[in-house]
Parts: C-alpha cells; structure tokens; sequence
C-alpha cells in the first residue's frame, strides 16, 4: 500500500506491464517529462532457471541480474517490486498513478484504453478462444498487480484497438455472415500500439500532424505486420482473427491458401493442433531456411546458401506486395516507415522491399540507408515525392501514455 508521505505535485509515474506465458516484460516511466526511470525482465517463469533482469535507468545505474526459481507470475511480480524497490522507486511510492497492461486481444468493441473493472475482465476471458497463447497470461498480470496495489487505476491498452478503425469491407471475411458473427470471426490485427506510435511518430518526422498523412507502416520483428493509416486512422492491417495472416515472420507463414490446412488434415494425417504447430512455430523463415534470424539469413546469403536466398526472396516478394496493396488501398502515400527489428535495423530487407517499385516514387538512398541506430529518420532520397523512414518503436511508451491520458487528468 501507498505510503503517507505528503506529495507536492500530482503523481506521474506509470508501470508498464507485459504479462508473457512464461514472462514479464515492465518499465517504469514518468510521464510528467516522459522518461524511463527502469526496465527490467522475468523470464522463464515457472522453472529452476528462471532470471530476473532489471536495470535502473536513472543516475546511471548498471543492470543487475540473478538467477534461480520464480515460481508464478505472483513470485515474478514480487521480485520485479523487490528490484524497483532497491532503487527507491518502490511500489508503494505515492508518485505511481497507474499501470498500465499490455492486453494482445480487445475483440471487436475496446477501442480504446480502459480502466479495468470486473466487466472488463470479463471481457477479455471470452475472448480467449480467439487468444489462447495470449489473453490468460495478459489476465494472470492484470490479476497479480491488482493485488499489489488494489488502490490503483490497472489499465488495458489492447493491441486491437487501433485497428478497430477499419471499415467493415476490410474487417470482414468473406464468409456466411451468421457464422461469421456466432463465432467472432473478423479480421482484427495486432501490433496495434506499434502501429499508431509509429505512425504519429512519422507524421512529426515529416513536420506534420497525423491527420494530414498517409503513412504505410512495415512492424518488422519475429512477428511481422503492415498497416495502411489515414489520417491517423487505420483502414487496413495485415493480421487477421489471429497474428498468423499477412506477412511471411520468424515462425509464421502468413497469408495461405486456407486448403492447404484440410489437405495436411486429410493427405498428411495431421491433427489440427499438429497443423496449427507447423503454422506459428516452425513455418516462415525458420520453415523456409530453418533460420528466424535474418543477420544469419544474410550471412548464409553473403556464402552463396541458396536456401537461404530463396527464404529472403519469399519474405521481400510478400512484403512488396502489401507495400503495393496498401498503396491502392491509401490512394496517395506519403511515407512508408519501417520498424521493429528487423525493419530498424537491416538495411538490405529496406534495400529490397522497395526495389523496383520507382515508378510510385519509392527508393532509398544507399548512404542514408546504411546508417545504423539513431532515431527517427528518413533514408529516401532528397526530395523524394515519398519518405521512406525508418522508426523506432516504444510501444512502452504508447502504453503509458495512453494511460497516463486516460487517468491523469483525474489527478
């Protein structure tokens, strides 16, 4: 519980939280002047192995780590407090107004952050079954912090919510409506925090407010999804009911012809959950070369594998293809921004994605390209009639400050 030590300002400090199956993700900022006062990591959850990460990101602090079992995410909790409290940042400090949760699936009707109550939670376990590796962990963490702190604002910012702005002629499947309806089944993507940091962050690379750009945005990580903003809103996504349609990922295949699955089922003798194994964890890259790396996949390229190559080839012709989807779909581009990963950090996947694709006024700039790290940046050419950028994510801080939005004017 809070402290009674008298405060003189208004608390501005929010917890960010991402609740894994087997992990906790957390960063501490202040939104007062938006920064980061620590981060840190639990992984390995529920094993002998566990290890708790946790770097104090004020007064120059170095990044402890130690070993050893956390048995639930209560005991992962509970050693991300103990962390935060060595460095006088504490749990019970009077200056944390919230934390904020990462919540992968809202459905249909969050469309926005929302303080979390009963009903909300509610929510979000009937949505499980269209969210079975993500929802219950993202609920055990909605669960555990409230219990630390009963007295504060828990609050859901979901992945979906910023693709809920999509038009029913995108959102829809082109299946009977009833079924459709009976079982939620629509297209809802994911990413969503990445997605709408990303695009106001490059609206203000380009000195513009987000209502007077159209922006295609390339999240380019393990897991891989595009969007098409306009004016700030988005009208299409790649990812569908679940993160696995769209784009070529780590372990992912992406768009399918949905036959394949009966054929494996029918031909192959596989079950569904054998299927639906193959699809998320061992197709993609990983799949294509046995790679999910793509410093390796370049590597191997740079050796001449030919495996290799091809796994590459797959994953730049998808990609140019959403590029070009969403291009008709927007009408008139003004930036394509690249994020995440692999997006922020391989210049060849830049390089590649938009080769050949001059004629709509896309190209970057070889020296501008390969510059690595920094932030925000454009690496087309001068006077390019279309930006391309390349943008760091903070979903961290989209999430915090969503929440801080959402409950900091009550204080």
């Amino acid at each position: 519980m809070p402290s009674d030590e008298p405060r003189s300002t208004p608390p501005a400090r929010v917890l960010v939280l991402n609740s894994g199956s087997s992990s906790v993700k957390y960063q501490l900022l202040d939104m007062s002047d938006s920064s980061r006062l620590a981060s840190g990591l639990v992984e390995r959850i529920g094993e002998r192995t566990s290890l708790v990460r946790h770097t104090p990101l004020v007064s120059g602090g170095e990044t402890r780590e130690r070993t050893g079992p956390v048995a639930d995410h209560d005991a992962a909790l509970k050693a991300m407090a103990e962390e935060l409290a060595a460095d006088g940042l504490g749990l019970d400090s009077p200056e944390l107004l919230a934390i904020g949760h990462r919540v992968v699936h809202g459905g249909k009707y969050f469309t926005e952050p929302t303080v979390i109550d009963e009903r909300v939670l509610s929510e979000i376990e009937r949505l499980i079954p269209v969210a079975p590796l993500h929802n219950p962990a993202n609920l055990t963490g909605i669960r555990t912090a409230t219990a630390l702190r009963p007295d504060l604002p828990q609050v859901a910012v979901f992945d979906t919510a910023f693709h809920t702005t999509m038009p029913e002629s995108a959102a829809r499947y082109a299946i009977d409506v009833e079924t459709a309806d009976a079982h939620r089944v629509r297209r809802y993507g994911f990413h969503g925090t990445s997605h709408a940091y990303v695009s106001r962050a490059t609206a203000r690379l380009l000195g513009k407010a987000p209502e007077e750009v159209n922006v295609i945005v390339l999240h380019l990580g393990n897991g891989a999804s595009a969007s098409a903003v306009r004016a700030g809103r988005c009208v299409d996504t790649s990812m569908g009911l679940t993160p696995l349609e769209g784009l070529v990922m780590g372990t992912r295949s992406g768009d399918m012809d949905p036959a394949v699955i009966f054929h494996l089922m029918r031909v192959g003798g596989m079950s569904a959950d054998e299927v639906d194994a193959l699809l998320n964890k061992r197709s993609g890259l990983v799949g294509l070369c046995g790679d999910n790396d793509m410093r390796e996949i370049r590597r191997r390229i740079s050796e001449g594998d030919e495996r290799a190559k091809l796994a590459f080839d797959i994953y730049i012709h998808r990609l140019r293809k959403y590029i070009g989807a969403y291009y008709a779909v927007l009408g008139r581009v003004d930036a394509v921004a690249f994020t995440a990963g692999v997006g922020e950090n391989s210049a060849e996947v830049r390089e590649a994605a938009v080769a050949g694709l001059e004629g709509l006024g896309l190209a970057v700039d070889g020296e501008r390209n390969a510059v690595r790290g920094g932030g925000a940046r454009l690496v087309s050419p001068e006077g390019a009639r279309i930006a391309v950028a390349v943008v760091p994510t903070d979903e961290e801080m989209e999430i915090a400050q969503q929440t801080y939005a959402l409950v900091g004017k009550d204080n």
